[in-house]
């Protein structure tokens, strides 16, 4: 059983409103792929996939391994696997996971391995590059990968999708609008080809924020469920999933000319109360957040963090704050102090979710 007092909540409310945020800019008939990979951006895959089970359309992760917990916890729900390697197939079809086939590698291997298994009809997925230039077919491989297909019975072919390269960037409409047309050409030329139509996606939480009138069979929304919208006029309108709390420890009188932390790398220039509370870089607080650059609350007053962020440990000034061991001590629990906290580790949200350790106990408010 995990008992860091140190706990990640994960509001299962938010969660499920951020959903209908995005289900109201879309036709009614147009299906949802929720994103879980890298631990359901750092919440809990598990947990996130059983709130939205019966709400969406499909699952998306990153790795076989994170299907198969989904699987072992009793999702079953379609699940694709986006970067499928050689050495998983097995495992892939033994949990029925769909996988992303994005080369003639990749596909040659996976039929080589329905041949000698003699699997017929196995859902899998293809994925064309339009821009992003990191996984998928091109557009002029559509002939030989359609001849490849059409020779087949051990593939069912579910989906054709691409992925958009700067959906949230405005300054980047015309290039986003190449990307979409280039893809309209290639489901074009493989429906032609093929002789009928895989299920279409192609938009991401920022595609289906600005392009959602693009006419598409399925959406893939992924940070937009946890409560980001690459925008903070969007994000204003989601809610906050993520609450991170810990407690404090201990509380230190600090004398003038002391310091705090290792390397001495706090000195207290008059006397000062510090409390210090059990998360650190090993629970994903960065050492750009020491030094006064990031700060927690504690009784609705803000505590900066003294010293360097240790691995295990966090000090913080608390002179002025009437508090004591056993205390709550809020990390974070909105929007603006996750960007905050990526602000000042010149980096985004994305990182600091999937950059919580695991070590941290997930509770999920139901």
């Amino acid at each position: 059983m995990n008992n860091h007092v140190t706990v990640l909540e994960i509001d299962a409310n938010a969660v499920l409103h951020n959903l209908n945020y995005f289900k109201q800019k879309l036709n009614p008939e147009t299906k949802i792929l929720a994103v879980v990979k890298a631990f359901g951006y750092g919440s809990d895959a598990v947990e996130i996939a059983k709130i939205l089970e019966n709400k969406v359309d499909y699952f998306a992760v990153a790795y076989s391994c994170e299907g198969i917990a989904l699987r072992k916890a009793g999702i079953k729900l379609p699940i694709i696997v986006l970067y499928p390697q050689k050495q998983n197939m097995r495992d892939i079809v033994n949990y029925l996971l769909e996988p992303n086939l994005y080369s003639f590698e990749l596909l040659d291997a996976f039929l080589d391995f329905t041949y000698e298994e003699e699997i017929k009809g196995y859902p899998i997925h293809i994925e064309f590059n339009t821009g992003l230039n990191r996984l998928g077919f091109s557009n002029l491989d559509v002939p030989r990968l359609v001849t490849k297909l059409k020779e087949v019975e051990s593939l069912s072919i579910r989906s054709v999708f691409s992925h958009l390269v700067a959906s949230e960037d405005l300054g980047e409409v015309e290039f986003t609008n190449n990307q979409i047309n280039t893809y309209k050409n290639i489901i074009e030329q493989f429906t032609w080809l093929m002789g009928y139509r895989p299920t279409t996606h192609m938009l991401n939480t920022s595609g289906v924020v600005n392009y959602s009138d693009t006419n598409f069979d399925m959406v893939r929304v992924g940070i937009g469920i946890y409560g980001f919208g690459n925008h903070p006029e969007v994000t204003s309108r989601l809610k906050n999933v993520f609450t991170l709390k810990s407690v404090i420890s201990q509380i230190h009188s600090i004398g003038k000319g002391e310091t705090v932390g290792y390397n001495r790398a706090f000195c207290a220039s008059k006397p000062i109360k510090s409390a210090t509370i059990p998360v650190g870089h090993a629970d994903g607080i960065s050492r750009k957040l020491g030094n006064k650059n990031g700060y927690v609350t504690i009784n609705n007053k803000i505590a900066p963090i003294i010293g360097n962020v240790c691995m295990d440990i966090i000090m913080v000034d608390v002179s002025g704050i009437d508090c004591k061991a056993g205390d709550e001590v809020i990390i974070f629990n909105h929007q603006d102090q996750i960007n905050y906290i990526a602000d000042k580790c010149e980096t985004i949200s994305y990182e600091i979710l999937t950059g919580l350790s695991q070590r941290i106990k997930r509770v999920i408010k139901k």
